[in-house]
C-alpha cells in the first residue's frame, strides 16, 4: 500500500549483534518495516520492558530462532501509522496497545512496528501511553493464569508470590475483581501498597515460610519456581491448582502433586484481544491499575534491563519511544 507522506522510511530501534550483558543493547537507525495484509504499523510510543526482554537478550530464550542482529520488546502502546490490506477495526489516527507476536520477536524497543491488528486492543481512556505500555505482557499473563487456566470463582483463597511485581501486583487486583480473597507475597515494606491494591492478607517471604503459614489455597500464581514449587504445593487444598508462568524442570514436584491431587501446570501467555477488552474494562472501571517504577528513554534500554535483573523493583519498567519527526 502507499506509504503515508509524513511517515519516514528509517527508525531508531535498539538492536543487538550478540546475545550478552545488557552493554549488547545500541540504538541503531533502521528501515522501518511494511504491514503486511491483516497487518497495522503502529508508533511505538512506549515499551515496557520485562523479564522475557532480558532473558532473550542474554540467552535467547524468546527469540524463537532469529538471528542476530535483532530487536527486543513485546510490549506496545502508540498509535496505528497505517494498515495492511484486509484490516477492518482499526484505522490510521487508532489509539492502541497489545503484546504483538508473543513468544516470536515483536521488536517494540523501536519507533514503529508491525504485527496481526487483532494482536491489539484499543488503548483503555484514561491511560496515558506509558502505563498502557507497562500493561500487556504482564495483565495478560495474570488474566491467562487466573481467569482462563485457574478458572478463578468468587471466594476461592488465591496465593500470589511476588505479589509487588509486575505481573504479581496486577495478578492480586484481577483476583480481588474475580471476587477472591488474596493472599499476597513481599518484603514487608511492600505490605501497605499492596493492601491498597486488594490483598486481604500478606506473608514477609523474608521471616515466614508460606508453607508452614498458609492453608487450604485454591489457587497458587508462582513466578518464582525452583523450592518455591514444592513450599507453594503443601498450601493447596484437594483439587486445587498451581499455575506457573516459568518453564518447568526436573525440580518441579509432579509427583507430589498427582499424589495431593492437585493440577499443577506451566502455562505460557499468549496475544489475546478478548483478554485486553477485559483488562481494559477493568482500568476504566477503576478496578484495575498499573504501577510503573521507572521510565528510561529509549536511548538507556541497558540501563533498563540493568534495573529490572535486580528483582527489587515495584510494578514495571517502562520505555519512552520518543516519536520519529513528521516529515512535512
Amino acid at each position: 500500500m502507499p506509504r503515508p507522506v509524513t511517515t519516514p522510511a528509517t527508525m531508531r530501534a535498539v538492536s543487538q549483534d550478540t546475545a550478552g550483558s545488557p552493554e549488547v543493547l545500541k540504538v541503531v537507525e533502521t528501515d522501518r518495516p511494511e504491514p503486511a495484509r491483516g497487518e497495522v504499523l503502529v508508533r511505538v510510543h512506549a515499551a515496557g520492558v520485562n523479564p522475557a526482554d532480558w532473558k532473550t537478550r542474554e540467552r535467547g530464550v524468546f527469540a524463537s530462532g532469529a538471528v542476530p542482529p535483532f530487536t527486543l520488546g513485546f510490549d506496545v502502546s502508540g498509535v496505528v501509522e497505517a494498515v495492511g490490506a484486509g484490516v477492518t477495526i482499526f484505522q490510521p489516527g487508532d489509539e492502541v496497545f497489545g503484546m504483538p507476536r508473543f513468544p516470536h520477536p515483536a521488536g517494540a524497543y523501536a519507533e514503529y512496528v508491525t504485527a496481526p491488528a487483532r494482536h491489539f486492543a484499543p488503548r483503555p481512556h484514561g491511560l496515558d501511553h506509558i502505563r498502557a505500555g507497562a500493561l500487556p505482557l504482564a495483565s495478560l499473563t495474570a488474566w491467562q493464569a487466573l481467569v482462563d487456566t485457574a478458572r478463578i470463582r468468587p471466594g476461592q483463597r488465591v496465593l500470589i508470590h511476588a505479589a509487588a511485581g509486575g505481573v504479581g501486583h496486577l495478578a492480586v487486583q484481577i483476583a480481588k475483581a474475580r471476587g477472591a480473597y488474596v493472599i499476597a507475597t513481599a518484603s514487608a515494606a511492600k505490605h501497605d501498597l499492596l493492601r491498597t491494591l486488594g490483598a486481604d492478607e500478606l506473608i514477609d517471604y523474608r521471616t515466614q515460610d508460606v508453607a508452614d503459614t498458609v492453608r487450604d489455597v485454591d489457587v497458587v500464581l508462582d513466578s518464582i519456581g525452583g523450592p518455591n514449587w514444592a513450599r507453594s504445593l503443601r498450601t493447596l487444598r484437594r483439587g486445587g491448582t498451581l499455575v506457573s508462568i516459568l518453564p518447568l524442570d526436573d525440580t518441579f514436584p509432579t509427583r507430589q502433586a498427582e499424589e495431593a491431587g492437585v493440577r499443577a501446570v506451566f502455562m505460557l501467555v499468549e496475544p489475546d484481544r478478548q483478554g485486553l477488552r477485559e483488562i481494559s474494562a477493568l482500568v476504566e472501571e477503576g478496578r484495575l491499575r498499573v504501577l510503573v517504577d521507572t521510565v528510561f528513554p529509549l536511548e538507556q534500554a541497558a540501563q533498563a534491563h540493568r534495573l529490572g535483573e535486580t528483582g527489587r523493583t515495584t510494578g514495571k519498567i517502562v520505555l519512552a519511544v520518543t516519536p520519529a519527526p513528521e516529515k512535512q
